[in-house]
């Protein structure tokens, strides 16, 4: 099976007059063909900022974005504008976190999706038009001619979020990037999104970069995980034996912090301490002041991602072989 995307030692830094945000920090990812690669982390761990950066929707004036994203052949952080604009919405498509903040206010349901299938697929105002409205009804939605019509202030936001699906899928992408799809909608529209998503990737082989906390979602979707704490991949695998072995510290206190249905607790856990200062990281595991096997290297030195498994690896000194001669 071959990547659709290869990402090699992503850095997406920020300067600001405090001093340098290393928000994504030099991460390796790999998305292959029909595969739904799910990242999931705390708020703050770089999840987003690594979507954008390999989507170049990042004000260049205050960003330094480095290393390698390859779609293909194709090196995305390398391309021109127009290049740019070619690539998004037609072969890479991307779903965001609030529809509302996305669509504009005031141009109807219809004419935002018919503006896609003109620029990439050239179609006329009248095929276009007809285009759109299969796709309203493809996402699920009732009356289509007449949603086409609306605006976004007139429709739920579940509604807002499958015409989002609607555009995206529009040009038939080879790569959906989805960041927190359903952060905003009930369980009930929740899981009518995530079976869409599934059944569009089933059709049309699409490949997912989705991102979400939502450890339930990544349980349904993933087929392999990447987990990320402070601009940097802690741990990553196959869904079921990341599920079932977590290696990493981080990763076994993010599956205990999930409620177990049947399961009578008088406390939900939580990983105790917070998310570090990203102005303040020195050389270290991240995790180690919030870590219950934290050792003396975890203070000192920096782990890397180390194969403990067929396809999982994590960044822990636990698995280091160094130890035992520390």
């Amino acid at each position: 099976m071959n990547n659709i995307l290869e990402i090699e030692e992503l850095r997406t830094h920020f300067d600001t007059e405090d001093g340098i945000v290393k928000a994504v920090d030099g991460i390796n990812l790999r998305v292959r063909e029909g595969e739904t690669v799910c990242i999931v982390g705390e708020s703050g761990c770089g999840k987003s900022i690594t979507a954008l950066s390999v989507m170049r929707l990042l004000e260049q004036d205050a960003v330094n974005v480095s290393g390698s994203v390859r779609f293909g052949d194709t090196d995305i952080l390398s391309l021109t504008k127009p290049q740019l604009r070619s690539l998004r919405g037609n072969d890479i498509a991307m779903i965001f976190q609030e529809p509302m903040s996305s669509l504009n206010p005031v141009l109807p349901i219809g004419q935002q999706i018919m503006e896609p299938l003109m620029d990439h697929l050239k179609l006329g105002k009248k095929k276009a038009r007809q285009k759109a409205i299969e796709l309203i009804s493809q996402v699920g939605i009732s009356r289509p001619e007449q949603i086409a019509n609306s605006y976004p202030h007139e429709l739920s936001g579940g509604m807002l979020q499958r015409i989002m699906i609607a555009i995206a899928i529009s040009c038939n992408p080879k790569l959906l990037i989805a960041d927190e799809p359903t952060t905003a909608l009930d369980v009930t529209i929740q899981a009518q999104i995530l079976d869409m998503l599934r059944q569009i990737k089933e059709q049309s082989n699409m490949s997912i970069l989705l991102i979400t906390h939502d450890l339930g979602v990544v349980a349904e979707m993933a087929d392999y995980v990447v987990v990320m704490y402070s601009g940097k991949i802690v741990e990553e695998g196959e869904v079921v034996e990341l599920f079932e072995r977590p290696k990493h510290p981080y990763t076994q206190g993010l599956l205990r912090s999930k409620p177990i249905v049947g399961q009578r607790q008088a406390e939900l856990y939580s990983i105790p301490g917070q998310v570090p200062n990203p102005l303040m990281l020195k050389e270290s595991c991240y995790f180690h002041d919030r870590c219950e096997h934290c050792m003396s290297v975890c203070t000192s030195s920096e782990p890397f991602l180390k194969q403990v498994g067929e396809r999982q690896k994590a960044a822990c000194w636990l698995y280091e072989e160094v130890l035992t001669h520390v």
